[in-house]
């Protein structure tokens, strides 16, 4: 079991293991397992790496996070980063480029359209966090799977049982049309995102609803 200040040391160690966030001002607090990460960084991709690296050490049940993108030279144009945009979508041969919009505004990117699988609409985001300017991106794609197959809720528990993080999780799975249901408890916030992220390879699916909860224990000092 950790106690709150083990799990905010642990994940400041974390973030201080990545090279590029060697030098970033990121302050830590923790309680009870949910973790605030606060601070200013010179990057958007930066503030990403710090969450991802938060979600991976155990003990972590839940992230907020308040960390703000300031750019230290002069800020490019919402003009200059929606052409950024439009170019690194193309160049992203995963990602169909012609079904998306794209709108810029003070930095933040916003992301609408259809896409046939969930992959597709994560690399779209992936293409264009390292982009300089970006303060932030919402991404409101859309899933529209082109496959008509009533989706089979075994296909879906077979997945999550075959990948050796999972098999050993309470994971409970329910199917409503196209929607996959998640449920139960897991103990990482990293099996959390990568049961979902399994769910979402089955054919079919438009939409997944992670319910599960990340089960850890806390030593309290008395």
């Amino acid at each position: 079991m950790k106690t709150n200040e083990e799990l905010q040391r642990d994940v400041q160690n974390a973030i201080k293991w990545e090279p590029q966030l060697h030098a970033a001002e990121i302050g830590v607090t923790a309680k009870d397992g949910i973790v605030t990460l606060m601070g200013t960084v010179d990057a958007y991709f930066k503030k990403i790496e710090a969450e991802n690296a938060a979600k991976n050490v155990d003990g972590v049940k839940a992230i907020v996070e308040e960390i703000n993108v300031r750019y230290s030279n002069s800020q490019k144009s919402d003009t200059d980063i929606a052409n950024d945009v439009i170019k690194a979508l193309i160049d992203c041969w995963s990602v169909p480029n012609e079904k998306l919009k794209v709108k810029v505004e003070d930095g933040w990117i916003t992301l609408e359209g259809h896409l046939t699988w969930n992959y597709q609409k994560e690399a779209a985001e992936k293409a264009i966090a390292y982009l300089s300017g970006v303060k932030g991106i919402n991404n409101q794609i859309k899933i529209k799977s082109e496959i008509q197959d009533q989706i089979e809720k075994k296909d879906v528990e077979r997945a999550l049982k075959s990948n050796w993080t999972l098999h050993s999780q309470e994971i409970l799975v329910r199917v409503e049309g196209t929607k996959v249901i998640l449920t139960g408890a897991v103990s990482s916030l990293f099996q959390k995102d990568l049961a979902e992220k399994t769910a979402w390879k089955t054919p079919g699916v438009w939409s997944v609803d992670n319910q599960l909860v990340v089960e850890h224990k806390y030593a309290t000092i008395i």
